[in-house]
């Protein structure tokens, strides 16, 4: 398999991902999973646990309007939209990151980057990551912050990008 899959976490030294129920309901899950991501959309979870964020990417679905609309004045691949108020948390949250074998995993959701275990998981690297902003900005992305990300989520999700809405249940209202 010529991929990458990881998982962050804000707890150090897991030696076993045991599988668990799915905080997100998926029409495929078929029982407790342990959750992976593709090194593509890795950045998506350098952050906070809790934190809500918007993510988006374009696709070959995505119009020429929404390209122009949310990717014309940038050359990032990727934005991440996050509450102003979460930028404090951000700057001081260490995320350990955990590399899996991808040998028992299976595709969850392509968009999202998602890959499933129905397996208990042993990684096989865990690195320390201590700056969070630095290691975002490492990457092909713009991270913006925004008092509120709530209508900036619901115009993304009416679009024709590629995005992810994660723990918008924390999103400032």
């Amino acid at each position: 398999m010529s991929y990458r899959l990881f998982h962050i976490s804000e707890q150090p030294g897991i030696k076993l991902f045991e599988p668990r129920p799915s905080p997100s309901a998926f029409e495929q899950i078929t029982g407790d999973v342990v959750f992976a991501i593709t090194e593509q959309l890795l950045h998506n979870y350098l952050l906070p646990r809790d934190c809500p964020r918007v993510t988006c990417y374009l696709s070959a679905k995505t119009k020429p309007e929404d390209k122009a609309r949310f990717f014309e004045n940038t050359v990032a691949d990727y934005i991440i939209v996050v509450e102003s108020r979460w930028y404090k948390q951000i700057a001081n949250t260490t995320l350990y990151c955990y590399e899996f074998d991808p040998a028992n995993f299976t595709l969850l959701d392509e968009c999202a980057g998602y890959y499933v275990s129905y397996k208990p998981v042993e990684p096989i690297s865990e690195t320390t990551i201590t700056a969070l902003i630095p290691e975002l900005l490492k990457r092909k992305l713009e991270l913006r912050f925004m008092p509120s990300i709530i209508e900036f989520s619901k115009t993304v999700s009416k679009s024709t990008l590629n995005f992810s809405l994660i723990r918008m249940r924390n999103a400032q209202t």
